[in-house]
């Protein structure tokens, strides 16, 4: 079963690889039929130990001549010709078992019925030394050849047969410490290693670089969930060599969370047979190597899980009989061919009516500690595997599906239709075009760049396509019956829901035209609503062109990516002159606009009145609009700084009598149930001024036959660059929506800031 399901994942993935793994399965099929007919195969190897394994490490020393890797590039560490190629480090690991069992069961002999002789007369170390002198040859062979995978797996098949042997502790104890001195070694002299311990311990630093393949395995099996998208859906082949080292992600991602347990069943099922063969082996040699090549089968497939789910770094080898790999299938098929043989013992193993009994040694073995410790240690690694997968499939699923990096998100962008953004007349300025499989998103008004922001496959998500993505994805405001059925059935949420934004076009393009080539930023917006009318952030960018300009545009000193509107951070000073004008309610006129105004002011108001008024008008705080925004603070040369929207909304309590409002940009949902859906303020409007101050302060402000008022003010430079604000809006007997309006100019330009300013403001009036 396990063949079969690794065969259908490769075929699916890899067609050419899959017609390749069906000659190698059938080959290593006709080997074991072929081997169940010849009884003396276990004699046969156990009489020329010595010669298998040296002929395994002769030809896995061969590859450092002769080797040749099939993909062209990295480590050369097969044979062949002609498109076949052998792995001999495949077939090292199966030799090294069965030269271990031969010689150990040749050293240590029972000395009673009931007990063998744990330490044979020479010592310990003597018996160990041929051992080790054979076993070192092979390691140092794949540590030059830097297949640390490899020699890993037989580090552990050394230690487990060792130890299964003697039982000594002492054994898993200095493997464990030669796999840590190795680890640190290889930290610190090969790239590989370094890259794939850091992508271990830490796989979000790098996401799509160095930790790429791992972060792209769970989230493979995020998107398995419990269920799986089934057999040939879903997006496996995202995963880099998901039909080999990864193969495990693919299975888990078409079968769910029950397939991925599932196959740990089917390992623990062979496991328990193969631990089982070992107990009622009738001889040393048999029962060392039925143990070897379970815990190779075993250990192997959980160390190779494990790198899939970041439980263990992640290693080069294959899963046992599920992996593409002509060499692994047939060394596998041979050790299930050897363990067949071994569960067939004679039949004075076996009795049955007149025939002998058990013999002693079969006794002695249904009662060995070290079988049983290392089927618990077996045991423990699936269960830990199990519950692994269950985090990142269940518990951990929801959030990494949600990532920007995850690809499946761009595929189904591809297939289902994306919402679109509208303005407050429902024209829209972002939408998707094309038919499912070619579905495009389209920007419509590119000067709003930095406030929509874009969503793409490779350069992920910023703006209101990445706040509203729930929304505009179909994540959110449908029956989540209805989200979870489309994503069971389909692997993909259904239609996005169109949003509705508080920005007016017309305003809005008026706003752009006047900001022009200019750096800076507008906001325009509804004094006593909250409604954000009009956002400008110059220069900006056109998401439609981010494919052939994105190297462009982040190089760019001007940064268009950055919306100055609401994440810009500029010293405000004596743009608050005239709410510290409100707040001290003084009536003699003082020179506003002078760069001392704002001291005086602050003097008479104090500086514990001074950072309460600010914290009341939000100078210090984010303001809440579904969409990141800066929070502002205090900085020691130039006092606070705060974006254009923190501003707007300041001087808005002027046209409102004296109320901040809280701020709305995202207004409605479009959703299938109820229609449009309106979507409240995240903030609540906060008292500033008593309205005898406002009208105080109004009263200076006012410009000459118009209703409105407005501000001009610039911060010279110091060590950034100079800023020019214009803070305006209507008087409060204007008989329309009362506005607020704040501009910004990187630059020390006062007149065109009052004309950039009157010029949006009489659009807005009339």
């Amino acid at each position: 079963m396990l063949s079969g399901w690794g065969l259908l994942t490769v075929w699916r993935l890899t067609p050419e690889f899959g017609l390749r793994q069906t000659l190698w399965l059938a080959l290593s099929g006709t080997v074991l039929a072929l081997g169940l007919r010849w009884p003396s195969i276990l004699s046969f190897l156990r009489r020329y130990k010595y010669l298998w394994l040296t002929a395994s490490i002769l030809l896995t020393a061969l590859t450092l001549l002769a080797g040749i890797n099939p993909l062209g590039a990295g480590p050369r560490l097969w044979l062949g010709c002609c498109g076949v190629y052998f792995q001999p480090s495949e077939p090292l690991k199966l030799t090294l078992i069965v030269y271990l069992a031969a010689y150990f069961a040749a050293k240590l002999q029972p000395t009673s019925p009931r007990r063998p002789s744990a330490v044979p007369p020479p010592g310990f170390l003597s018996l160990l030394a041929p051992t080790l002198i054979m076993a070192g040859l092979a390691l140092a062979l794949l540590v030059v050849q830097r297949d640390l995978g490899t020699a890993t797996i037989l580090l552990f098949l050394y230690a487990v047969v060792v130890y299964t042997a003697t039982g000594r502790w002492e054994v898993l104890l200095s493997s464990a410490a030669v796999v840590a001195v190795t680890g640190i070694a290889g930290y610190f002299l090969f790239d590989v290693v370094r890259l794939r311990i850091e992508a271990w311990l830490n796989p979000w630093l790098d996401p799509s670089g160095r930790s790429y393949q791992i972060v792209q395995s769970l989230l493979a099996v995020a998107n398995g969930g419990l269920f799986g998208r089934g057999l040939g859906l879903g997006s496996p082949g995202l995963v880099p060599l998901s039909h080999s080292d990864f193969a495990f992600a693919a299975l888990s991602e078409e079968n769910g969370l029950l397939g991925a347990v599932g196959l740990l069943g089917l390992l623990a099922l062979l496991a328990a047979r193969g631990l089982r063969v070992a107990l009622l082996a009738d001889d040393p040699y048999r029962r060392y190597l039925a143990a070897g090549l379970t815990a190779y089968l075993l250990g192997q497939s959980l160390l190779i899980i494990g790198g899939n789910l970041r439980l263990l770094p992640l290693t080069g080898v294959t899963l046992p009989f599920v992996s593409y790999g002509g060499s692994s299938l047939l060394t596998v098929f041979v050790s299930l061919l050897i363990l067949m043989h071994l569960s067939a013992p004679p039949a004075a193993c076996c009795p049955s009516a007149g025939q002998a009994p058990l013999s002693p040694y079969v006794a002695w073995h249904h009662d060995n500690k070290a079988l049983l410790r290392l089927g618990a240690f077996l045991l423990g690694g699936i269960v830990a595997a199990s519950l692994a997968a269950g985090w990142w499939a269940l518990y951990r699923g929801p959030a990494l599906l949600t990532r920007t990096d995850n690809a499946r998100r761009a595929i189904a962008d591809r297939y289902v239709r994306r919402g679109a953004l509208l303005d407050r007349h429902n024209t829209p300025l972002v939408e998707t075009t094309g038919s499912p499989g070619n579905l495009i998103r389209r920007s419509l008004y590119p000067p709003l760049g930095p406030t929509l922001g874009y969503t793409h496959p490779v350069y992920g998500q910023s703006g209101l396509e990445a706040s509203l993505d729930a929304y505009l994805r179909g994540l959110k405001g449908y029956p989540a019956l209805r989200v979870w059925w489309h994503h069971l059935l389909y692997g993909q949420p259904p239609p996005g829901l169109d949003v509705r934004l508080s920005l007016d076009l017309d305003l809005q393009r008026v706003a752009d035209a006047a900001l022009g080539e200019h750096s800076g930023a507008i906001v325009l917006l509804n004094a006593q609503t909250g409604e954000i009318l009009a956002i400008s952030s110059h220069p900006y960018f056109d998401a439609n062109t981010l494919d052939g300009r994105w190297a462009e545009l982040i190089q760019d000193e001007t940064s268009p990516l950055f919306d100055r509107a609401v994440l810009g951070e500029y010293p405000v000073g004596a743009a608050m002159g005239p709410l510290l004008w409100g707040a001290v309610r003084a009536r003699e006129v003082l020179p506003l606009a002078s760069p001392d105004a704002v001291s005086i002011l602050e003097e008479q108001l104090g500086a514990e009145n001074v950072s309460s008024l600010y914290q009341r008008l939000g100078l210090f705080t984010a303001p809440a609009i579904r969409l990141p925004t800066g929070a502002g603070r205090s900085d020691v040369q130039y006092g606070v700084r705060a974006s254009p929207l923190q501003v707007a909304l300041a001087v808005a309590a002027l046209s409102a009598q004296g109320t901040r409002p809280a701020p709305l940009l995202v207004s409605a949902v479009h959703t299938p149930q109820a229609g449009w859906v309106l979507l409240p303020s995240l903030g609540q409007p906060a008292p500033i001024l008593p309205a005898g101050a406002v009208n105080e302060t109004l009263a200076l402000l006012t410009d000459e036959n118009s209703p409105t008022w407005s501000f001009v003010s610039t911060i010279p430079a110091k060590r950034d660059q100079p800023v020019t604000w214009f803070v305006g809006g209507t008087l409060p007997d204007w008989q329309g929506a009362p506005l607020a309006l704040a501009v910004l100019l990187e630059a020390d330009n006062a007149a065109l800031a009052f004309e950039i300013g009157q010029t949006v403001l009489q659009a807005a009036i009339h």
